[in-house]
């Protein structure tokens, strides 16, 4: 122990010299300033590779004083269990099945080992503070009670505010104080003293909660499972209410991974007990709950972005801090695996780019030990005297993000655009896709990776009614989200897939709050008006025109997602009353049944909407002054001048599997006319929704890896030319040979007319060999870009079948606007040396053919150069840089907007 303490010693004055600070009077690790950290586990493969990543974070970030795992294991588990080196380990007796009652709850083990280490353990003993963590959580920096403001009799913690439990009936059945239960959890600092004295009231809290079934419900904990699985927090809090212990509640000590750190605070302490992203790229730790990686010496979690990547994909300085933390995160639990991959004697690892990175100064320097900032304790100290005269200041609920789409590339272009826009746009939380397809569909599908992902079974054909209606599969989603996903989020947000987000939509901005769900106005849907609200809705009175963008918190979205879908269903089987002037459906065909059972589920459970008309626009409509939208949603086509776009016409094109695919660029803002500020204005958001579209694609693409289309049309260019060159040589040469040997020749005339046969003989040649030659060059690189295109869009099809798809592609998949034209990058490979061979042996074969064509030369010729013509006829429509914009696009446009 006293080697430890000295390593310990010696490494924290070292880190203080490196930064120019004075060592802190915590290095002596002496009373009153020693230090215990303390984290739960149970044997599982799952709790093992958190261990691996906390005590690596733990030894990295310098934290003071020893660490002990609590271990809690079944005699079963224990036998068979690889992990006892992973960490200093005190074994408690496992709870997990309760000794009296039979209840499984694993909860349980973290305030039963907390009181056998205080009743059993020597350590226990030598103690002057605790800190008390989960085992998924990264320390980043040193966590120092007394330095982050705790006192004896005022630990400090984490806020926890979905603990709703402590402001009703549930705290005044289960302390005598409920005035004194604080919302808190997560991290615990605290002194050993206060430890000792809660600790036994924590574990019989946590047992009588659990006990308590009569309460489970969410409207009474906030559990959104209402299965009593958070028991354990709320007997931390009523246990130490009943100690008459207050917290100080800091809020920027610890952070989740995927929220946005507060302008000048530096967590120390990162709980990744959420699903975080940064772009394409994603991790949630219950992905990984059987995951043996610990005892896998050839894996590590997938590798995140690098930070250059981060650093051009957010300009802003607070997101991009944001997602440096993510990919701090798992860079330290990947860092944590090498290391103990190496103590259980692992080969080393082969070179590669990652692992090169992790060894990198620019990680050591990303991930080094983060003192506390001036900014973290002021905001600290604040708090705990609001704490103090009134009620703790309540940080913002979280909120989650979902859409729903289907199997299709009219989707895939569009998630691109509006998962792109989410991170731009700083919406706090995480956003998920709710993707509907058919068994048939996801097996072809290839757009898994375009955004965080549920997958949900489609409706768009009925099971029970065969309806052809593929827009139920939204509120059949949203359902299906609720019933399978667990999420701490308090608000829902909900958004359409053709949308553009162009700065956060919060609850408490728009003033959302139980039962008043916030949305946008739709007023075309006048059947709240008329006879269709009487026969769907008990409550016509209570119907809002509604739509695009909700607001809703998880209470109410839980109850009302079942109503949607049965409102659906019934408006959709009503099609006496689909007619215009009843729903306002112009096409009269009930598409908008998905709308009214929106409308009309809300009015069932009587909640009432705050419209507000500054969330949303249509480009192509004239804003409001001063209104800042917060998204475009572009269902209707819009124009700028000549230029226009309609999704509709990109219903079939796909625009995220085809390298570079884009849409017609919108006209420069500079070319605007500044005479009419509405329409200017109007322009302008035009433009910025189909920038932003062509945007997300570009960095789709690149993140693809697809390559540099400058340096490729400039290979194919080369090659040619290259090719042609060789081809003129070798004719020159030929063609010297044959008018030497036609000199040798006595007779006179027949000499002339020969030489002049051979010079149209080795001119038809050189042209014919030419052609041949280009000819070979352009089916080689076409062959070559279509083979490149099968493995970008990860395809396995046969050979004729890709080459049908791709030029089916050349020909009509990418719509042109009339007064814009896209290119399309010319692809080639490195095929040059087999067609330099194939020109050379076709040489060689007319060299020695030569004087046997020669008598029939005459007779060919005309049917030679109607082949040449032909051949480069094909040459110069087939090898184009750009897409041919002359009748084939017009026709397909035309044909679009039919359907």
């Amino acid at each position: 122990m006293m080697e430890k303490k000295a390593i310990l010693i010696l490494l924290v004055l070292t880190l203080s010299l490196i930064s120019g600070q004075e060592p802190k009077k915590f290095e002596t690790l002496k009373a009153p300033y020693r230090i215990h950290t303390l984290f739960s586990v149970e044997c599982q493969n799952y709790f093992d590779w958190q261990t691996v990543g906390l005590m690596h974070s733990y030894r990295k970030a310098q934290q003071p004083g020893p660490i002990t795992r609590l271990l809690s294991c079944t005699d079963e588990e224990r036998k068979n269990y690889r992990g006892m080196e992973l960490a200093p380990t005190f074994e408690v007796p496992s709870m997990s099945r309760h000794p009296k009652t039979g209840d499984w709850y694993p909860a349980i083990n973290k305030p039963a080992g907390v009181v056998h280490w205080l009743k059993y353990s020597k350590e226990a003993q030598n103690v002057d503070w605790v800190v008390i963590l989960d085992a998924d959580m990264i320390i980043r920096g040193p966590i120092v009670p007394w330095e982050i403001g705790a006192e004896k009799g005022r630990p400090v913690s984490a806020y926890y505010g979905y603990l709703v439990g402590c402001d009703n009936v549930l705290a005044k059945l289960h302390t005598k104080h409920p005035e004194l239960c604080d919302k808190v959890g997560g991290l615990l600092a605290m002194h050993i003293d206060d430890l000792q004295a809660l600790a036994p009231l924590w574990l019989s809290k946590t047992e009588e909660v659990r006990e308590d079934k009569a309460h489970w419900a969410t409207n009474y904990t906030g559990d959104i499972y209402g299965t009593g699985w958070i028991s354990e927090m709320y007997g931390y809090s009523f246990g130490a209410a009943e100690a008459r212990l207050r917290h100080k509640i800091n809020d920027n000590l610890m952070i989740y991974p995927g929220y946005i750190p507060r302008e000048g605070v530096e967590p120390i302490l990162m709980h990744y007990g959420l699903p975080f992203n940064v772009g394409n790229w994603s991790f949630s730790k219950l992905e990984h709950h059987n995951d043996d990686i610990v005892y896998n010496c050839s894996r590590l979690f997938l590798e995140p972005p690098y930070p250059r990547e981060i650093a051009q994909m957010e300009p802003d300085r607070n997101k991009r801090r944001a997602l440096f933390l993510n990919i701090e995160c798992i860079n330290t639990l990947n860092e944590g695996l090498l290391l103990q991959h190496a103590a259980f004697g692992c080969p080393k690892p082969k070179w590669s780019k990652y692992l090169s990175f992790l060894k990198s100064k620019t990680f050591a320097e990303l991930s080094r030990p983060k003192p506390l900032t001036s900014q973290s304790r002021q905001m600290m100290e604040v708090g705990i005297h609001k704490e103090v005269d009134n009620e703790p200041e309540k940080p913002h609920p979280k909120i989650h993000t979902i859409f729903s789409t289907e199997c299709s590339p009219y989707f895939d272009w569009q998630t691109v655009g509006l998962v792109h826009s989410f991170y731009k746009s700083g919406q706090p939380g995480n956003i998920t896709r709710l993707l509907s397809c058919t068994e048939e569909d996801l097996r072809q599908y290839k757009g898994h990776d375009l955004a965080p992902t549920h997958y949900v079974p489609s409706m768009s054909r009925h099971p029970l009614t065969g309806d052809w209606y593929p827009a139920i599969n939204k509120p059949a989603a949203v359902l299906h989200w609720m019933n399978h996903v667990k999420t701490d989020a308090e608000y829902i947000v909900i958004l359409d897939a053709d949308m553009i987000m162009r700065g956060p939509i919060t609850p408490w901005e728009f003033n959302a709050a139980r039962g008043h769900p916030v949305s946008t106005p739709y007023d075309y849907l006048i059947g709240c008006d008329n006879v269709l609200a009487k026969l769907h809705t008990r409550h016509p009175e209570a119907c809002d025109k509604v739509g695009g963008v909700i607001i809703m918190h998880v209470d109410d979205l839980r109850k009302f997602a079942l109503q949607w879908l049965h409102k659906t269903v019934e408006v959709r089987l009503d099609r006496s009353h689909w007619s215009k002037n009843i729903t306002g459906d112009v096409y009269e065909a009930g598409w908008i049944s998905e709308m009214y059972g929106y409308s009309f589920g809300a009015a069932e459970l009587n909640l009432r909407h705050v419209i507000s008309g500054e969330i949303l626009i249509y480009p192509g409509y004239v804003p409001a002054p001063g209104v800042k939208y917060r998204v475009f949603h572009y269902g209707l086509e819009y124009r700028v001048g000549n230029w226009s776009f309609d999704k509709a016409n990109w219903r079939h094109v796909d625009l995220v599997n085809k390298c570079w695919a884009k849409f017609p660029d919108p006209p420069d803002p500079s070319s605007l006319d500044q005479s009419d500020n509405d329409s200017l204005q109007r322009d302008l958001l035009s433009i910025e929704c189909a920038t932003t579209l062509n945007e997300a694609l570009r960095i789709h693409h690149e993140r693809r890896k697809c390559p540099d289309p400058n340096s490729i049309s400039t290979t194919n260019q080369d090659t040619a030319n290259e090719t042609r060159t060789n081809a003129e040589t070798r004719a020159n040469d030929d063609e010297s040979r044959t008018n030497a040997e036609t000199r040798t020749n006595d007779d006179e005339s027949r000499t002339n007319a020969e030489t002049r046969t051979n010079d149209d003989e080795t001119r038809t040649n050189d042209d014919e060999t030419r052609i041949d030659a280009e000819t070979r060059t352009d089916a080689e690189t076409r062959t070559s870009a279509e083979a490149r295109m099968a493995v970008e869009t990860t395809t396995s099809r046969k050979f004729g079948k890709v080459d049908n798809d791709a030029q089916g592609l050349r020909r009509d998949d990418v719509p042109k606007n009339n007064s814009q034209q896209s290119s399309q990058p010319d692809m080639s490979n490195g095929t040059f040396s087999s067609m330099r061979f194939w020109i050379m042996a076709l040489w060689a074969v007319s060299i020695f053919a030569f004087l046997g064509v020669m008598s029939v030369m005459l007779k060919g010729r005309k049917g030679l150069k109607k082949r040449g013509k032909g051949y480069k006829s094909k040459r110069r429509t087939s090898y184009s840089g750009f897409w041919d914009t002359n009748g084939q696009d017009n026709r397909h446009i035309r044909s679009a907007e039919t359907a």
